[in-house]
């Protein structure tokens, strides 16, 4: 039966689209869809607008004015937490371990057009998380001084409150596939801080869904991550009393497509970016989504995804992300011979 809990809702459109992707489904071999979850209406979009639906509810029980959330300093789910919170008349903080990118663009310059507060703390060379929490305690006791009632919003939004935005997505996407007639089809989702996979696992599992579900890493994958994920869902588990149990083996991630790092600049992956833009005109972004794609393809090329099996692909969005300088350089390099400038 489906998990009840408490949200404010606010996502448009819902149920996001599924669509098919001809040219690249012929080219390819396989069934190819995308669900469109790039295409909600606040922040420019994105996946955690469906995690915040149920944040922000539990944020406004406990009295909360303002939102502080974490990640890197371009974090799509920081400037989705900015758009939330100025629609509601709170105020947000992000804060970041991380270096100042050397311009406002991209998501930070979102995030202050969205009225956020965005704190970048220099990296002393101790454990990142270590200067982290010095820092969220430092600005969250800034605000409180202030007045403000602070409400912590973890890494992407991924804990048990948020990743119900994505167990609810399972039961969305399970209706959708039954209406098209591809329930054999799996869903392919990026793998960050694994609120969106766990949710959408979840929900799958628990709710009896067809669908099958693999993830794909889009940073290395380490002992903490495999202990994590087991840990997020026994939590999980505890807080809505699922019918379900998981070990470690039974989350189907791909870890062999990081290309190395997080959101680092990756010539496959930007190529990746160009065949789906050039066939099927959608675009994906260089951190997640791109990533995701250029995994897809490298398994088809293996035989890990075979030929006539259905694929719905999950646009989690970071429209942004094309526009942080250290992507957009490389952009410019390769796309220059676009341009004919005449006198």
């Amino acid at each position: 039966m489906l998990v009840k809990r408490e949200k404010i809702s606010f996502l448009d459109p819902q149920p996001t689209p599924i669509n098919y992707l001809p040219t690249l489904s012929k080219e390819l071999g396989v069934e190819l869809f995308i669900k469109r979850d790039d295409l909600t209406l606040f922040g420019a979009g994105g996946n955690k607008l469906r995690k915040l639906e149920y944040i922000l509810y539990d944020a406004i029980q406990k009295g909360a004015t303002t939102l502080l959330t974490v990640g890197g300093a371009q974090t799509n789910h920081g400037r989705l937490t900015a758009a939330v919170a100025a629609k509601y008349g709170m105020k947000c903080a992000i804060v970041c371990v991380d270096e100042y990118p050397g311009e406002i663009s991209a998501n930070i310059l979102l995030d202050g057009i969205l009225n956020a507060e965005v704190v970048m703390k220099k990296n002393d060379g101790r454990d990142k998380d270590e200067q982290l929490v010095e820092t969220v305690a430092t600005v969250k006791a800034r605000y409180e001084d202030m007045g403000e009632t602070v409400y912590e919003i973890p890494l992407g939004g991924s804990d048990v409150v948020g990743m119900m935005g994505y167990y609810e997505c399972a039961v969305e996407l399970t209706a959708q596939v039954q209406k098209l007639g591809i329930e054999d089809a799996t869903v392919v989702t990026g793998v960050g801080s694994m609120g969106t996979y766990l949710g959408l696992y979840c929900g799958l599992k628990n709710e009896g869904s067809p669908l099958e579900i693999t993830g794909i890493a889009i940073l290395p994958f380490n002992d903490y991550h495999d202990r994590r994920i087991v840990e997020y869902f026994e939590n999980a588990k505890e807080e809505y009393n699922f019918s379900i149990d998981a070990c470690r083996k039974d989350f189907n991630i791909e870890t062999g497509y990081t290309r190395g790092a997080y959101n680092n600049s990756d010539s496959t992956v930007r190529q990746a970016i160009y065949r789906m833009a050039r066939s099927e005109a959608i675009l994906l972004d260089p951190c997640y989504t791109g990533k995701v794609f250029a995994g897809v393809l490298d398994m088809i090329e293996e035989g890990k995804i075979k030929k006539g099996e259905k694929i719905i692909l999950l646009h989690t969005g970071g429209m942004p992300g094309f526009y942080t300088k250290h992507h957009r350089v490389e952009f410019e390099k390769e796309l220059m011979g676009h341009v004919t400038i005449v006198d």
